[in-house]
């Protein structure tokens, strides 16, 4: 049973920082690339970063290159999001999804399959 669970959520002040996790089971990371999405109240879902399973390489939406990262743990077959310097417009949901290909194809959230059950992340002061 594939399942992907994530973590690390909270209540942040602008400027700091948090690291999301995503978990997966029923299926190894090793062939199937990872991407975070995220759906703050009123808009739609958007891709946010992926990190591909052929070769590592890895994407970010421009409104947080430079300031998120992401990784991958395939002994913990976890995928990490690191988020710094955060805003209150990174304030949303987040999931991990994958679409089940092994690279980072950008299709739009309705091409993936499994998600995870998303993480709050607020940013306010």
């Amino acid at each position: 049973q594939v399942q992907l669970v994530e973590s690390g959520g909270g209540k942040v002040l602008p400027g700091g920082s948090l690291r999301l996790s995503c978990v997966a089971s029923g299926f190894t990371l090793d062939y199937y690339a990872i991407t975070w999405f995220r759906q703050a109240p009123g808009k739609e879902r958007e891709g946010v970063s992926c990190i591909s399973s052929s070769d590592g390489s890895t994407y970010y939406a421009d409104s947080v290159k430079g300031r998120f990262t992401i990784s991958s743990d395939d002994a913990k077959n976890t995928v990490y999001l690191q988020m710094n310097s955060l805003k209150p417009d990174d304030t949303a949901v987040y999931y991990c999804a994958t679409d089940g290909y092994y690279y980072c194809t950008g299709s739009g959230s309705n091409e993936y399959d499994y998600w995870g059950q998303g993480t709050q992340v607020t940013v306010s002061s």
